[in-house]
């Protein structure tokens, strides 16, 4: 039996996303489906979104990055039609874990978004969460929008030093 090209690349996507325990960008799917020559760019776009009309994933935007989770029916979808995907493919998506899962995470869990507050400053929210358990959760007021930019842009690669300062200062 040949199999829809549409329907491999939805289950690639919901067995990446049931394989990890924190969410993964849509650039991170993006970076194997595409690296692997799978499919391009807006096939892959039209599939993410067909999965998130039907309630297989879920999306969740902030600010620049878009966060994908499997949901049930996406965990029963796959338990039933997983095995259509071939060995050399789950190979490829462990291999992909293997070498990439540290800096996945890293930027899975490490999120600063900004909003403009009641008072008419901006409010940088920043933090860092470990499966679903929040490990730091700093919001900082600040006078203008590129300021709150500047902080949420930094925090992705400060914030483990920034965490180890306020850990030893309150300890």
């Amino acid at each position: 039996m040949t199999q829809d090209p549409l329907t491999l690349y939805k289950l690639i996507i919901l067995y990446m996303l049931d394989r990890v325990t924190f969410p993964l960008t849509k650039a991170q799917i993006g970076d194997f489906i595409l690296g692997h020559d799978y499919t391009n760019f807006l096939t892959l776009q039209q599939v993410i979104a067909e999965l998130i009309d039907t309630e297989l994933i879920q999306a969740k935007s902030l600010r620049n990055r878009t966060y994908l989770e499997i949901t049930e029916e996406g965990k029963n979808t796959l338990s039933y039609f997983g095995n259509r995907i071939n060995d050399s493919i789950r190979e490829d998506i462990s291999s992909f874990f293997s070498d990439h899962e540290m800096e996945m995470r890293s930027e899975s869990a490490i999120r600063g978004d900004y909003y403009k507050s009641t008072s008419g400053e901006y409010e940088a929210r920043l933090l860092v969460k470990e499966k679903d358990v929040t490990v730091v959760d700093i919001t900082l007021s600040v006078p203008d929008e590129n300021t709150a930019a500047a902080i949420c842009a930094n925090w992705q690669t400060k914030s483990q030093t920034i965490y180890q300062y306020l850990i030893s200062q309150l300890f």
